[in-house]
């Protein structure tokens, strides 16, 4: 529950003498309702987290090399990327954002990305430097977040969003047993993948920078309105 108080003398509920119905009413009460850990969109959180340990099993199974447990490795990475796109969706539109769901949502989809290339790196399907990479800017963007949050937040970018759809799908196309002209594709779109991590990464640098030298000139300023008020 969110803990939104009742309007006083139950006056605007549902069905009261004299009230009228406010549209769309039922929809907000149930987005209200739903804002717990139990709401759908965590619910899609936690299967993806669930996914991590059985998508690695499916990776390394029978040596790591069966195309058959390498496409159920695929069906359930799939369905991890998938669950990633729905549930901010569902938590932003129907208000069920959760604290929860805030820290739980960004470790899913670490988990999943990063157990995807480390495993394919112990494989011998992609050379470690890519997966160093990647996962080092994932790490320090996520560090950056804090170094800055008390000045605002970094917001997700357009080219954090085709980032992240190249990684996936670069990935995507590793952990299938491809050959030929598809395996030769998949380098590419690895390759891309890396490129907008990289240049992406540069440009959170920068907004974070720009953002605490902001930040901090507001407060030097809000001191000074304070000091000279107090003077008064």
């Amino acid at each position: 529950m969110t803990g939104v108080p009742a309007p006083a003398g139950g006056s605007g509920a549902p069905g009261a003498p004299g009230t009228k119905p406010v549209r769309g009413g039922k929809l907000g009460a149930a987005a209200v309702n739903q804002a717990s850990l139990w709401n759908v969109a965590n619910l899609l959180t936690m299967v993806r987290l669930l996914l991590v340990p059985g998508f690695v099993m499916l990776l390394l199974g029978n040596g790591g090399y069966d195309p058959a447990w390498r496409s159920f490795a695929w069906a359930a990475f799939a369905v991890a990327m998938i669950t990633d796109l729905f549930d901010g969706h569902l938590a932003r539109t129907y208000n069920l954002v959760t604290d929860f769901g805030k820290i739980a949502d960004p470790i899913a989809d670490k988990a999943i990305m990063g157990a995807a290339l480390i495993c394919l790196s112990w494989l011998g399907d992609l050379p470690w430097w890519v997966t160093g990479v990647i996962l080092g800017r994932e790490l320090g963007i996520t560090l950056l977040r804090f170094w800055v949050i008390r000045y605002g937040v970094i917001p997700a970018s357009r080219g954090g969003k085709m980032k992240t759809l190249a990684q996936g799908t670069a990935v995507g196309m590793y952990v299938l047993a491809l050959t030929g002209p598809l395996a030769t594709l998949r380098f590419w779109v690895m390759g891309l993948a890396v490129v907008l991590t990289v240049v992406t990464g540069l440009d959170y640098v920068k907004q974070a920078v720009v953002l605490r030298r902001q930040g901090r000139a507001e407060a030097r300023v809000a001191a000074d309105a304070s000091a000279r008020e107090a003077a008064k």
